[in-house]
């Protein structure tokens, strides 16, 4: 019998993940991935096994899968943990991040706000409340508070489009942030906002925001759950 190796063709999947790489390999993040169907019909293999593929490549970071839109090429993962206005988040997702003001106004402030701002109770604070779109679809509802000591004439000079460069602008953009995330059910008035039924889960965002040793901002967001995935970074440093 003859002893030559026999090279085996690669698995389907492997063959599919392959041809995915080195597709995408080089593509800007939020380049849309091919469809599994498209690749069903140029593979002449079972949905099971694209899907396999396309497994492999989320969990490898190339990918991301968007609830309702579909696979996307994802941004680099070394980029994860960096401090980005809402805007910049929505860019690096290859997404168009536009804003709605709901609320924008002078107020004093709460026990709880005045302690989260390093302030006393009843100071002056600045209360910006937006509805944030992702190509044109609602992503969240974010409820900020700001140290109007440190923003003379924010509200008077036109509302920004992003926050954070108007605050680098000042000299007062964010170096540190802290975030805690809880999942809960909306309002009322947040499902509506939102355009989502009652009873659907959301993402609620609270954020600790510091310019030097100042503390700048202070907000609560909450997010759709289906439409927006929380990255984290982690180190063993």
């Amino acid at each position: 019998m003859d002893n030559a190796v026999v090279e085996r063709e690669p698995l389907k999947h492997v063959q599919v993940r392959e041809y995915v790489r080195d597709l995408l390999g080089d593509s800007t993040p939020g380049t849309p991935a091919p469809s599994e169907r498209e690749l069903v019909q140029k593979f002449g293999v079972a949905r099971m096994t694209v899907r396999q593929a396309m497994d492999a490549l989320v969990a490898e970071g190339l990918l991301e899968r968007i609830p309702g839109r579909g696979t996307f090429v994802a941004k680099p993962r070394n980029q994860v943990g960096r401090l980005l206005s809402y805007t910049a988040e929505m860019q690096r997702r290859g997404l168009l991040a536009e804003s709605q003001t709901i609320l924008a106004r002078r107020e004093q402030a709460g026990p709880g706000v005045a302690r989260a701002l390093d302030l006393t109770e009843g100071d002056a604070v600045i209360h910006w409340k937006r509805l944030r779109r992702a190509d044109g679809s609602p992503m969240c509802v974010e409820d900020a508070y700001l140290n109007e000591v440190l923003l003379p004439g924010f509200l008077q000079s036109g509302m920004p489009t992003s926050l954070y460069h108007s605050l680098a602008m000042r000299g007062m953009r964010p170096t540190w942030a802290e975030d805690s995330v809880t999942a809960d059910l909306p309002t009322h008035e947040e499902a509506q906002a939102l355009e989502i039924a009652p009873g659907t889960p959301v993402l609620r965002v609270s954020r600790r925001a510091v310019a030097g040793d100042k503390v700048v901002e202070v907000s609560r967001s909450v997010y759709r759950a289906d439409r927006f995935t929380l990255y984290v970074q982690l180190s063993d440093d």
